[in-house]
């Protein structure tokens, strides 16, 4: 069978499972004809929560910039290489951190992207990320449009809408499913790169001390945070950002003398990283009651896959599979360029962003062990 055959294939097995999965639902809802507001819908076995919904950037985008003017963007070869749809828009060569979530969650298929999720296909959740997205609205212009967290956060809101309807406007119990959802929630990396370290662009680090940009961002971000909780967000897990001083797109460009990595850029992470890590402590202490939190530390995991890369199987560490320039770092991946073919040995697929494997690991970690998640991991989060 040719390699054509095969992705055509894949693509209709895929495109069936969503198929099964919706008319489940509406034949669900044909039975129960206006009991929605009292009964909840059993979970398809193995599956711990009701939905999943995620807010983000490219890190785990999956095709909501596809249709938009920007040059964030994700949806021609070789991105996609490894993944059964192919070019969906993922900014990797397969699964994001949030695929591979989904399916130690349980779920039969991945969550579909805001852009493309309709009716009771949001029953099960979303995904709103969008690549160059940050928490300020004017992070990410530089690269043309996106949907920024408070765009993400409003797009939720459309969409409880929408669920109230199937609920028959019980909104107690439109609550209380939600509040068994999981929310993933994994901003700030673009309010670094893509703003305040681009002076040329943006008059924020003039504006600002890294400190007080800092105190801004949290600031910010606990309103946004705080808004979702309003809409019915209940478990919610919320990223550090990660060590991206240290990614390939800064290698690149970096020229130190004593360190491989760019510290300024980190040291102004790390001071992010510390604030959110104590809002979601109190969070978690009575700020938003009956909220629980889960601390994602990308910052750690990301230094300890980088540090330790030979015990996870990963040769290169410091250049993308695919890219252009030293480190291929200086221009990310471009249509059709031939990317490594050992995937698998390398950490970063492109000047940004982690592999397949790499998200799969972390992902791996995070749902099972608390090696990089506070107070709980995220198979206990699901199950409370």
């Amino acid at each position: 069978m040719s390699t054509t055959a095969i992705f055509v294939r894949k693509l209709v097995v895929l495109k069936m499972k969503r198929l099964v999965l919706t008319l489940t639902w509406m034949l669900w809802l044909s039975l129960c004809g206006r009991c929605m507001s009292q009964v909840q819908p059993r979970l398809p076995p193995g599956q711990q929560v009701p939905c999943f919904f995620i807010f983000g950037d490219s890190l785990v985008d999956n095709g909501n910039n596809n249709g938009i003017l920007t040059l964030a963007r994700a949806n021609y070869r070789p991105y996609g290489i490894d993944f059964p749809g192919g070019a969906t828009g993922r900014f990797t060569n397969g699964r994001t951190y949030v695929d591979a979530l989904a399916q130690l969650l349980g779920f039969p298929t991945y969550i579909p992207p805001h852009s493309r999720a309709r009716g009771l296909e949001l029953l099960r959740g979303a995904n709103y990320a969008s690549g160059a997205a940050g928490i300020r609205d004017e992070t990410g212009s530089n690269l043309g449009a996106h949907t920024s967290m408070n765009d993400q956060v409003a797009n939720f809101g459309n969409t409880v809408q929408q669920l109230r309807r199937f609920f028959r406007g019980d909104n107690d119990s439109l609550s209380s499913y939600l509040s068994k959802c999981l929310f993933f929630s994994g901003m700030g990396s673009n309010d670094y790169l893509n703003n305040y370290f681009m002076p040329d662009f943006y008059s924020t680090s003039s504006d600002f001390t890294v400190k007080a940009f800092a105190s801004a961002l949290l600031q910010d971000y606990s309103r946004q945070l705080s808004q979702l909780y309003s809409l019915g967000a209940r478990k919610v897990i919320v990223t550090a950002v990660g060590q991206i001083g240290c990614i390939p797109y800064q290698l690149a460009r970096f020229h130190g003398n004593s360190t491989r990595c760019n510290e300024k850029i980190n040291n102004a992470i790390l001071l992010f990283n510390s604030g959110l890590k104590k809002m979601v402590q109190n969070f978690n202490g009575g700020q938003l009651p009956g909220a629980k939190f889960v601390f994602l530390d990308f910052y750690q995991s990301s230094s300890d896959l980088s540090s330790n890369g030979a015990s996870f199987g990963f040769d290169v560490i410091d250049k993308g599979c695919c890219g252009v320039g030293k480190n291929n770092g200086q221009i990310t991946c471009l249509p059709m360029q031939q990317p490594c073919e050992n995937r698998e040995k390398y950490l970063f697929w492109d000047a940004f962003h982690p592999t397949e494997l790499a998200n799969i690991l972390l992902a791996k970690a995070s749902y099972s062990s608390q090696s990089y998640t506070y107070p709980i991991n995220i198979q206990q989060l699901a199950t409370q």
